[in-house]
């Protein structure tokens, strides 16, 4: 079977000498693996398209029985060069192709997540803000993609005169730690959680916050995630948030 389809390269290694083995977010059919050969020789038609982070237009042969297919053709749906000369839309495009990449499994169809990473890659590469804040609200997204989104419970956040608490099991952010399970949200923390959850995405890249605190709240949505998602692992590309944080 022939497939045609947009993909976001997830990640790519080398196989053989000449070769790559591919994983790919293809809209139609989840994540797969292909074999791209001869894509290492330096005239081949694959050069410079399987980066992790680029979104193009595939085709490929489909045989059920197979775990990795063979790729046909690629070329460029978005060009997304600049995203190779910011370091910190680098960092972000990493960590989120690193989530992506864990949370789904092989051949699980799902177009919100490909929408959402198609999306990000174009506005990061297209954007001239500042994306020093973006990641958490990215973690926010894909929880709510993968079924697990976080609420606002509104009355008891008016009451409040401490503080706001994330809880893991239910999934609100509440003014009460009445529960065992609640996570502390600093003021700052809060005020960028209630702006997400809120819908006010334009405030959260102007929001002054701290490098510390934006590290804890990044640690605090991994901690939710991991709860509800089985074999969630920590991200190897975090290392470049402590470096750009």
């Amino acid at each position: 079977m022939i497939i045609e389809t947009p993909a976001i390269v997830l990640r790519s290694i080398d196989y053989h000498e000449t070769s790559k083995i591919v994983t790919l977010l293809t809209k139609k059919q989840g994540k797969i693996a292909v074999i791209a050969k001869g894509a290492k020789r330096p005239k081949s038609k694959f050069a410079g398209l399987l980066e992790t982070g680029n979104v193009i237009d595939v085709i490929y042969y489909y045989k059920g029985s197979r775990s990795v297919q063979t790729l046909s053709e690629a070329e460029y749906r978005i060009k997304t060069f600049k995203l190779r000369y910011n370091f910190e839309k680098m960092a972000i495009t990493s960590a989120s192709i690193e989530m992506i990449y864990q949370l789904l499994h092989e051949n699980e169809v799902n177009e919100p997540m490909y929408d959402l990473g198609e999306n990000l890659l174009q506005w990061l590469n297209d954007t001239d803000k500042n994306v020093r804040n973006l990641f958490p609200y990215i973690q926010l997204r894909l929880a709510e993609i993968m079924g697990v989104g976080i609420h606002l419970d509104v009355a008891s956040i008016k009451q409040n005169k401490v503080g706001l608490y994330l809880n893991t099991d239910s999934g609100r952010v509440h003014g009460n730690r009445n529960e065992s399970t609640g996570l502390k949200l600093n003021p700052d923390q809060a005020h960028y959680m209630l702006l997400a959850l809120q819908g006010k995405t334009g405030k959260l890249l102007t929001l002054l916050i701290e490098s510390d605190d934006l590290k804890n709240l990044i640690r605090i949505l991994d901690i939710y995630l991991k709860h509800h998602i089985e074999g969630l692992k920590d991200r190897t590309s975090d290392t470049i948030f402590e470096q750009i944080l």
